[in-house]
C-alpha cells in the first residue's frame, strides 16, 4: 500500500463561548483537516486544532506550506503508510520545531494504519489501559459571578478538578477571583490555576504567596517558556506545586526542567510534543522522572480529541491521573457530549459524567460531517490537493 494523494483543508469554527486567557481572547479555532490517500482506497483523517501562534509559532498558512510543499512531495507520497516510525523520523531531519504540523501528519497515519488493520489506534498504542479517562475543566479568565455558576455546574455533572486561566485587569482581582471561587466550591476540591507565562518572576513570587491560603493544587506555567531557570528558584520558594507546560516541548526541554528540579508535574498535548510516536517518548521521560503528567488540547473537534483519547487510554503512566483532554466541549460550550449536535466529527469520543470513552471503531473511529466541513471552510482559504 502507497500515500497517492493529500488533502490540507483549512477550516475556522466559531466558539458559542470566547476563551479569555493572557495571550487575548479566542472566538473562533483555525485549524487544518488533513486526508491521507492511498492506492488502496483507504483515507486517513486528522484534525490539527487550534493554530496558536503565541503557544505554537504555527498558523494554518504554516503547516499547510510544511506539509504540503515539504513532508508531501519529499516524504509521504509513494510511502509505506504503516512507516510511522520512518516518517515521523524523516520529518524530524526535515524540519526543525513545527510539532504540530508534524503531528498532525502523525494523527492520519494512525488512523490510517488502525484502518488497515481494522484496530482501534489504542491497540496501536499498546492497548487499554483503563476504559475511561476522568477530565477536570478549563475556564476562561473572568469575574467571580460568571465563573462561580459554570465551575457548580461542572462539578455536578462529575468532573474531577477545575482550571481557572487567569487574565483579568490586575493581579488582585485574580486574586479576588480565585478566593471567592474556592469560598463557593469548598476546600475539597482540586483547583488549579493557568498563567500561560505571562507573570515575571517577581509578580509569579508575590501572587503565588497571596494565593498559597486558598490550598490551589496546581500552578500551571507562571513564567515565559524559555525561564527554566526562574522556574526552579520560584519551586523552591512556594509550597504550591508547579506544572510546566509551555516550558516542556521537546524532550531536551524535559531533561532540562527534570535536571534542574523547575516543575512538580509536567503538562502534554500530542501536538505540542509532534504526535503519538513522540508522546510517547516523552510520557518515557515523565515517568522515569516520576511525574505527573496532565493532558491538554489544542481546542478542535472530535477529530482532534480523539488521537489524545486513545492514548490517554492506552498509556499506563498517564492514564493514572485526571486529564482536560475536551476540545469538543469548549467549541460547544457544552459539559457533555450528548448536547452536541453539529460537530465535525459525527461520531466522535463521549464525554459523560465527567469521563471520556474512545472511540471504538478502526482507526481513530471517526466520520467526517463533509457537508460541515464545506462550510466552515475559512474564508479567503482554499484546498490543497497534492498528489504524485
Amino acid at each position: 500500500m502507497k500515500i497517492t494523494k493529500l488533502e490540507i483543508i483549512p477550516i475556522s469554527t466559531p466558539l458559542r463561548r470566547p476563551i479569555v486567557m493572557g495571550g487575548g481572547t479566542v472566538t473562533a479555532i483555525h485549524s487544518i483537516i488533513l486526508k491521507i490517500h492511498t492506492d488502496e482506497g483507504l483515507v486517513g483523517f486528522s484534525d490539527s486544532g487550534d493554530t496558536s501562534s503565541w503557544y505554537r509559532g504555527e498558523t494554518q498558512d504554516s503547516m499547510a506550506a510544511m506539509i504540503g510543499d515539504f513532508f508531501a512531495p519529499q516524504i509521504l507520497l509513494g510511502e509505506d503508510p504503516t512507516k510511522i516510525e520512518k516518517i515521523v523520523g524523516r520529518m524530524d531531519i526535515m524540519a526543525r520545531d513545527n510539532n504540530q504540523a508534524k503531528a498532525t501528519v502523525d494523527f492520519a497515519l494512525h488512523d490510517l494504519v488502525g484502518k488497515i488493520l481494522e484496530t482501534p489506534v489504542y491497540n496501536l498504542l499498546g492497548g487499554k489501559t483503563i476504559d475511561r479517562v476522568p477530565l477536570g475543566l478549563v475556564l476562561s479568565a473572568g469575574k467571580p459571578e460568571v465563573l462561580i455558576p459554570d465551575c457548580l455546574a461542572i462539578l455536578k455533572e462529575g468532573y474531577s478538578f477545575l482550571k481557572i486561566k487567569t487574565g483579568n485587569a490586575t493581579l488582585k482581582e485574580d486574586v479576588a477571583t480565585i478566593a471567592a471561587v474556592r469560598e463557593a466550591v469548598g476546600y475539597d476540591v482540586n483547583l488549579f490555576i493557568d498563567v500561560n507565562g505571562f507573570w515575571t518572576y517577581d509578580q509569579a513570587l508575590n501572587t503565588i504567596r497571596a494565593l498559597e491560603k486558598f490550598n490551589l493544587s496546581m500552578i500551571e506555567q507562571p513564567l515565559p517558556a524559555w525561564d527554566i531557570e526562574g522556574m526552579a528558584r520560584l519551586r523552591g520558594k512556594v509550597a504550591t506545586p508547579i506544572y510546566a507546560d509551555e516550558s516542556a516541548q521537546e524532550l531536551h526541554h524535559l531533561m532540562d526542567i527534570i535536571n534542574r528540579r523547575a516543575a512538580d508535574g509536567l503538562m502534554i498535548k500530542t501536538q505540542k510534543a509532534g504526535g503519538l510516536v513522540k508522546s510517547k517518548r516523552w510520557l518515557t521521560m515523565a515517568r522515569l522522572a516520576n511525574m505527573p503528567v496532565i493532558c491538554g488540547c489544542m481546542v478542535g473537534s472530535g477529530l482532534e480529541a480523539s488521537p489524545a483519547t486513545h492514548l490517554l487510554v492506552a498509556d499506563d503512566w498517564i492514564a493514572r491521573f485526571p486529564q482536560e483532554n475536551a476540545g469538543p466541549l469548549h467549541i460547544h460550550d457544552v459539559l457533555n457530549s450528548g448536547s452536541i449536535t453539529d460537530d465535525l466529527a459525527l461520531n466522535g469520543p463521549r464525554f459523560e459524567g465527567g469521563f471520556l470513552y474512545p472511540n471504538d471503531g478502526p482507526g481513530l473511529g471517526i466520520d467526517i460531517n463533509e457537508d460541515l466541513l464545506q462550510r466552515l471552510i475559512t474564508p479567503g482559504k482554499s484546498i490543497r490537493v497534492i498528489t504524485a
